[in-house]
């Protein structure tokens, strides 16, 4: 079992947006000194909800700073960036982390960033899997053209080729696909691509979607050992607070992330004036209490065990910084390391992998 954070970058209530950014900093350099696996980073645009506005950029600098954990977007939005630009970019990261880089992409939401970034409502609706197949292609390929709806151009080197860095895996960057819909399930099943599901699904849910995404990669002619590898990447999105009861760690989650919540959620704006359900905040974080390990470690080892024998997922991203606190976010990334990983086996805190790795997003 391999364990990483999931880092949103968060900005609470009256906090600042570099307060914000400074956390998702500490946090992530936390996980490493406490052996975790993996940080992944998510994207967002014009809301508080998260301030990080390109993961792909953020996880440059973090592998920077870092010398052994795997660094992953969760994800990068493909319909607001062109996906030659974003190949560039995780080629680069895979030639220069030695493979320590993982490319999350997802289909994001029908945000006004569609209209900010000129990509249009079309991108969002049925762009995503052209943009996602000429992804690969520059990230396979040494020479990539297109002729598609939205991207045309001739056929130009791919410079850097993935498949030349020396020091990390010889197919290029590993890829995952955010998944929430049965519909984006397909998508990455066909393409032999690994899920990232979100932290809003229960073990049920999930357990169908891994069903569903074996169904679908099988019936698109993946040999079975490729079907079984490529399910062994599959991520799962949640959130975790260590405390000494399980009422103690849920009394500070329900402190802090219902304004959060809040205020992040109502700031984002439809492309198209549509009408959006915008969950009710306190009624979510105690879900979340309820899907995820928050508690004592015995507790939250439990779960994780449980949501990994019930859906067979044996990677998680979770959210630490649920508190809003840096000094409390730190604490419970090393208490995750320390106290939970033991207790799930062998190997769970090692973090040794060289390739780890909002509509469609993990949260």
């Amino acid at each position: 079992m391999r364990v990483g954070t999931f880092v949103l970058a968060a900005q609470f209530p009256g906090q600042g947006q570099g307060e914000a950014l400074h956390r998702a900093v500490r946090s992530a350099t936390a996980a490493e000194e406490a052996g975790l696996d993996a940080v992944w980073l998510a994207e967002h645009h014009f809301v508080p909800y998260g301030t990080c506005p390109s993961a792909v950029t953020l996880a440059a600098y973090l592998l920077g700073r870092t010398r052994r954990v795997g660094v992953g977007t969760a994800v990068s939005v493909l319909p607001t960036t062109h996906p030659v630009a974003l190949g560039e970019q995780a080629a680069l990261l895979h030639h220069t982390a030695a493979g320590r880089f993982t490319l999350g992409v997802g289909r994001g939401g029908p945000w006004v960033d569609l209209q900010v970034f000129g990509a249009g409502v079309e991108a969002y609706e049925e762009g995503f899997p052209e943009s996602l197949d000429l992804l690969l292609r520059w990230l396979r390929e040494g020479r990539v053209g297109a002729d598609g709806p939205r991207y045309r151009f001739r056929e130009v080197a791919v410079v850097p080729r993935p498949a030349e860095a020396l020091a990390a895996a010889a197919d290029g960057p590993p890829v995952v696909v955010a998944c929430t819909s049965e519909g984006s399930v397909r998508l990455a099943a066909r393409r032999g691509l690994p899920m990232l599901l979100g932290m809003h699904c229960g073990d049920d849910e999930k357990a169908r979607l891994t069903a569903l995404w074996r169904r679908e990669a099988l019936a698109a002619g993946w040999p079975a050992a490729t079907v079984e590898a490529r399910a062994a990447e599959h991520v799962s999105a949640g959130v975790v607070q260590v405390g000494p009861s399980r009422a103690e760690a849920a009394e500070v989650l329900l402190k802090a992330m219902p304004g959060w919540l809040r205020q992040g959620l109502a700031a984002h704006v439809t492309v198209d004036g549509r009408e959006r359900a915008m969950r009710d905040p306190v009624a979510y974080t105690e879900l979340l209490c309820g899907l995820h390990p928050v508690g004592p470690p015995e507790l939250c080892a439990e779960r994780l065990a449980r949501t990994s024998e019930r859906t067979g997922i044996q990677r998680f991203a979770l959210l630490a910084e649920g508190s809003g606190d840096l000094a409390a976010t730190e604490a419970n990334v090393h208490r995750l390391g320390a106290e939970v990983l033991p207790l799930l086996g062998a190997g769970a805190g090692e973090g040794a992998s060289t390739a780890c790795a909002s509509g469609d997003s993990p949260c």
